[in-house]
């Protein structure tokens, strides 16, 4: 590509694809460009070893292209992704004896796995979300079918109570049946709040997964990988612990008879 012209810039315009600057970087001798577009000319550039400006060819480093382009370390272009220090790696980087052990992925696989990882475990949260949405369903059925029953048992005793002579009452017959009861009651009512409460949560998850793999790009690969460990079965659990089994736990639960 030849120098482009200095006449034809354009106060917030990108030299190069001639539309308004994206993500706009500065070069060394102060031009501005998109970022994507800077990147993809200095990519080009790299077979000659020469980086200059697009505008004016003056010398023009990478490192002009900020976290995700460049590595913190040598201010050149990263090309690889180490999932185990999950960090972005440039060639001098890679070659470092702590990343000799190390897994690391180039930058467009990186990308492509994360994504599928990614889609992965918003399908096990949605999952999740469904079961739990059932479990809830079910623990407010079964709530109401106790309070129903706990009134017409109660109804019952007071007609039976009113049928008898005052001699013959049993005052005690209440206070035996009402503590259990009242038990049952109220441990449907502490499941329930707990049950809803995940629901929030494994929500909010699943909208960060959603955007993260939408808008998933070089710079954002640690950010998707925190995600995946910060959403995985394993730290669920605080969440809701034991979702599986409860919810077996509860479908094999026969309905309470009073």
């Amino acid at each position: 590509m030849g120098p482009l012209r200095e006449d034809r810039r354009e106060e917030g315009v990108c030299p190069i694809c001639q539309e308004r600057l994206k993500e706009a970087v500065r070069t060394d001798c102060g031009h501005l460009f998109c970022r994507a577009c800077l990147a993809q000319h200095l990519e080009k550039a790299s077979a000659s070893g020469v980086h200059s400006c697009p505008l004016c060819r003056k010398p023009c480093s990478e490192g002009v292209l900020g976290a995700g382009y460049t590595c913190d370390s040598h201010q050149k272009k990263v090309c690889w992704f180490c999932e185990e220090s999950r960090r972005l790696l440039c060639m001098e980087c890679r070659l470092a004896p702590e990343h000799k052990s190390h897994c690391e992925l180039p930058i467009e696989n990186a990308i492509s796995h994360y994504k599928e990882r990614l889609n992965r475990r918003i399908r096990k949260l949605r999952k999740d979300i469904c079961e739990l949405q059932r479990l809830r369903a079910q623990e407010e059925e079964r709530l109401q079918e106790m309070k129903f029953q706990a009134d017409r048992w109660t109804h019952r005793l007071e007609a039976e109570l009113e049928q008898q002579p005052q001699t013959r009452r049993q005052p005690d017959a209440p206070a035996q049946w009402w503590p259990e009861q009242r038990r049952d009651v109220s441990a449907e009512l502490s499941r329930i709040p707990g049950i809803s409460m995940a629901l929030l949560q494994l929500s909010s998850l699943v909208t960060d997964l959603e955007g993260m793999a939408k808008k998933l790009d070089t710079s954002l690969l640690k950010d998707a990988s925190d995600l995946l460990n910060r959403s995985a079965p394993e730290q669920l659990e605080a969440i809701y612990p034991n979702l599986e089994k409860r919810i077996n736990e509860s479908l094999d639960q026969p309905p309470q008879q009073l």
